[in-house]
């Protein structure tokens, strides 16, 4: 159905999904980028990070290992059983209940931002609010301003694979249907899902509403933005 997220394979076997539709094999064999790079330059050495929808652990290791204290949060237990050093939560990012805790960083990466809820969407900026200490920082990454209309386009992961943004089709005047593709030389993925489309102004907005106002862009391509409690 158009809208929802759908997972496709092809190999020896497709392995756990994860509740949003995910093959966590998929994850596993994707290599971090440059986020841990991106991060550590913006926020205090050794500082504590919440790592809201945290995966596999691709970014979580990075950090762990550069001295930083994180908490680790995924709604899958399949994804969280892969990550290793780091202190782990199981739950949805938009209902998460930690208490009186406070973070020097927040993290929400993965472009989760875009979820095709709106309400799913406020909540996240709810869940960044609420768990970002006094001074502390809010880090979210969200989409190229473009990515909706350059497509198709690829990119090489690691020595072997390959991910490819295939088609991108309008659902309505706010949401995008992706279909990308990943191509390793034993298994293949396809993977289609909504995302909303912020424009610059929106998305600014947006978190100004939920008192984080935009600090700065970290990312000449302003894919990186770090807001701070207002």
């Amino acid at each position: 159905m158009s809208g929802r997220t759908r997972e496709g394979y092809s190999g020896t076997g497709p392995g756990p999904i994860t509740p949003d539709g995910c093959a966590v094999e998929r994850w596993l064999r994707l290599p971090v980028g440059r986020e841990p790079n991106i991060i550590e330059r913006a926020v205090p050495a050794g500082a504590s990070i919440l790592e809201l929808g945290c995966g596999v652990g691709r970014v979580t290791h990075a950090l762990v290992e550069r001295g930083f204290a994180v908490t680790a949060v995924d709604e899958s237990p399949e994804m969280l059983e892969h990550v290793r050093g780091a202190r782990t939560v199981c739950g949805a990012i938009e209902e998460l209940e930690l208490g009186e805790e406070r973070f020097d960083v927040v993290l929400l990466a993965s472009f989760l931002i875009h979820n095709g809820d709106p309400e799913v969407r406020a909540g996240m900026l709810r869940t960044c609010r609420r768990y970002v200490a006094d001074g502390g920082a809010v880090l979210i990454q969200r989409e190229g301003e473009n990515w909706h209309t350059r497509v198709p386009r690829e990119a090489r992961t690691g020595d072997d694979g390959l991910i490819r943004v295939a088609a991108a089709t309008r659902i309505s005047d706010e949401l995008t249907e992706f279909r990308v593709e990943y191509e390793f030389p034993d298994a293949e993925w396809s993977h289609t899902f909504p995302s909303y489309r912020w424009s610059k102004d929106g998305f600014e907005a947006a978190l100004s509403g939920a008192g984080l106002p935009i600090e700065r862009y970290l990312t000449l391509d302003r894919t990186w933005v770090l807001a701070r409690p207002a």
